[in-house]
């Protein structure tokens, strides 16, 4: 009769104790659980680029305010931003990270709506792979065929993705190329050949030999026209 007992006494106790469990969460923690953390730490990992909708968690809705509840006031400082041809805006520079920095250029002194985004750390990257810092040879193995402007100018390197893979980019991505000095000295005919404002195919053998790179990125959340 214990032997039969014991399988049904079993049984019995299993609603039991699974009534106990929700008990678990009330057991006191003097630290804040891992979930938190990881949300609060969120914004600053987000270093995903999609031109035209959002800077990481910044969109064209997002407010001086705003950067700071992602990023924490110590993050930011308010600057002119320069904009090429001796030319300032009123911006933030963000800088959540050595590699995560950022500028937000605003379109007026209110703070309330971004214009551009620009001066990316090497980080920031389009879902694509594109970003500061990636070689020519994977920008023309993303883009396929394209046009660039001559180097040397205040709009040297700019690249033109109208007609290109990312022709969906075109109006709210603005790329620039530009070789190291170092292939500059060593190539200085090259150079000479690609300067000035004029269009240039990818295709051009002086782009291999330069190996120019992207040192700057520019992020529009109204199309270019």
């Amino acid at each position: 009769m214990a032997r039969f007992l014991t399988p049904v006494l079993l049984l019995l106790l299993l609603p039991l104790a699974s009534c106990r469990l929700p008990a678990a969460p009330d057991v006191p923690t003097t630290q804040p659980s891992s979930p938190n953390v990881v949300e609060l730490e969120q914004p600053a990992a987000d270093t995903l680029v999609i031109a035209g909708q959002r800077v990481g968690p910044v969109t064209a809705e997002t407010r001086r305010v705003d950067l700071a509840a992602h990023y924490g006031e110590a993050a930011l400082e308010d600057a002119p931003i320069p904009m090429g041809e001796g030319t300032t805006a009123p911006g933030t520079v963000v800088t959540p990270g050595p590699e995560q920095q950022f500028s937000v250029v605003w379109q007026d002194a209110s703070q309330t709506r971004p214009q551009l985004i620009k001066d990316f750390g090497p980080a920031w990257q389009t879902p694509e792979g594109l970003g500061v810092g990636i070689p020519y040879s994977e920008v023309e193995a993303i883009l396929g065929d394209f046009q660039l402007y001559g180097f040397a100018w205040d709009y040297g390197g700019t690249v033109m993705l109208e007609e290109s893979q990312l022709d969906q980019y075109d109006g709210y991505l603005l790329l620039r190329l530009q070789p190291a000095t170092t292939a500059i000295d060593q190539h200085s005919e090259a150079y000479q050949t690609m300067m000035g404002d004029q269009l240039f195919d990818s295709s051009n053998p002086s782009l291999n030999v330069l190996e120019p790179s992207i040192y700057e990125m520019l992020v529009y959340f109204d199309p270019l026209t």
